[in-house]
């Protein structure tokens, strides 16, 4: 997995199980994953050192991935996609199908 697929693969995660996080560990990987702030500019934000956002942004990356090896509610999503994706009717309905079973759309 190469760095974009494992940042939109934790970006995934943290859509799922965002709630579980701290609120310092939200902050952070929301941060760091999603608005692409650096290592310094978490650091100065945060008035924190550098080592300790890599510190935090490891145990939550660590937290995410073992909350999907536990609950799996990622590869249930991307199993139920691939089955929509896979139903006789236009792309249209498909997607609106996807947006109301995972979004209650």
């Amino acid at each position: 997995m190469n760095n974009l697929e494992k940042t939109e693969y934790i970006n995934q995660l943290f859509d799922l199980y965002k709630s579980l996080l701290t609120e310092k560990q939200y902050e952070v990987i929301e941060k760091y994953y999603s608005y692409n702030l650096s290592l310094k500019e978490l650091s100065e934000e945060l008035k924190v050192s550098r080592s300790a956002i890599l510190d935090s942004i490891e145990h939550a990356t660590k937290k995410l991935y073992d909350y999907e090896s536990k609950l799996k509610l990622f590869e249930k999503r991307e199993k139920l996609i691939e089955r929509i994706e896979k139903l006789d009717l236009d792309s249209n309905e498909k997607q609106k199908l996807i947006d109301e079973v995972l979004y209650g759309i």
